[in-house]
């Protein structure tokens, strides 16, 4: 039996630093190598629940919610309520728990606006034509630049597209939820080469990160271990990253990145749940309507990829 913490189900609390700055609780996925976020305001408990996973056996095309049980478990725990329910990007490698979570807690779901333009290319892919309308699964689609409350704090959008052309991080005091562009220090970078996907793009998108004040924290979307690291790991500060981030520390080439990021990329295998996946994350983490024998059906493209 594997004694590696990257096969167990981790939950880590990166405390508030005082004014502005939130409580975060780091929840790891092992299936997926995700890490699922909870961020809430120390004075008001008010709290928004961040790339929550809803577990998916992708060889018997089956459901479970012991990600989000264990989620909703810790926000009764710490006296928290949820207001948010956010995703950074319609997920290729784990289906999203948004519409279970709002279902669960009343909250309100969220993403970024561009989504529209994910699920159009998606929808070709799938021949799919009237299938994703973001606008009906999600209460808000989020702008770059766009505020909103959570609690006594504000959180704000960027852009930040690459991995995907609509993929967003939020901003929120000294913390920042920055998805599928970086990954820790010792490991690198995000890849970019899913349909829409852009490696220029994405390098934009880490040096606007990297901008920001060098005692931010930043929590990325997965971590599957490095060498001589057997455990999940997924904060780190700005500084750390500009100081020793394997692929764009300080002093890296924007065109050896590049390079580097496209020649790797295209080693890559889809990931083994990315098909199932987008169909359910483009209708908010919904399955397809249930046809007349009482069952949900999903639509696999054969030779696309």
């Amino acid at each position: 039996m594997s004694t590696s913490k990257l096969h167990q189900r981790i939950v880590r609390h990166s405390a508030s630093r005082g004014a502005a700055s939130p409580d975060v609780w780091g929840i790891y996925e092992p299936d997926t190598g995700s890490i699922q976020y909870i961020c809430a305001d120390p004075a008001t408990k008010k709290a928004a629940l961040i790339d929550v996973a809803w577990n998916f056996d992708p060889q018997q095309y089956r459901f479970s919610t012991e990600s989000m049980d264990q989620v909703l478990d810790l926000v009764r725990e710490n006296g928290l309520t949820v207001d948010w329910v956010l995703d950074t990007h319609p997920h290729a490698d784990h289906v999203m728990a948004s519409a279970h979570l709002k279902e669960r807690t009343g909250a309100p779901n969220a993403i970024g606006d561009k989504v529209h333009e994910i699920a159009a290319l998606w929808a070709e892919i799938y021949n799919l034509p009237d299938a994703f309308a973001p606008a009906r699964d999600f209460d808000r689609l989020l702008a770059e630049g766009e505020t909103f409350r959570l609690g006594e704090l504000e959180m704000r959008v960027m852009l930040s597209p690459g991995h995907t052309l609509g993929s967003i991080t939020y901003v929120c005091g000294d913390a920042a939820f920055t998805h599928d562009t970086l990954m820790q220090p010792d490991v690198g970078t995000s890849r970019a080469d899913f349909p829409g996907g852009d490696t220029e793009q994405l390098w934009d998108s880490i040096q606007a990160i990297l901008a920001l004040p060098v005692d931010t924290r930043l929590f990325v979307g997965h971590d599957y271990g490095a060498e001589g690291r057997d455990e999940p790991m997924w904060e780190a500060t700005v500084a750390a990253h500009k100081a020793r981030n394997r692929h764009v520390k300080d002093g890296t080439s924007r065109k050896d990145w590049i390079k580097r990021r496209d020649e790797r990329d295209a080693t890559l295998p889809l990931p083994d749940r990315i098909l199932a996946a987008l169909q359910i994350n483009l209708r908010g983490g919904r399955l397809p309507p249930v046809e007349e024998d009482g069952h949900a059906y999903l639509k696999l493209p054969v030779n696309r990829f």
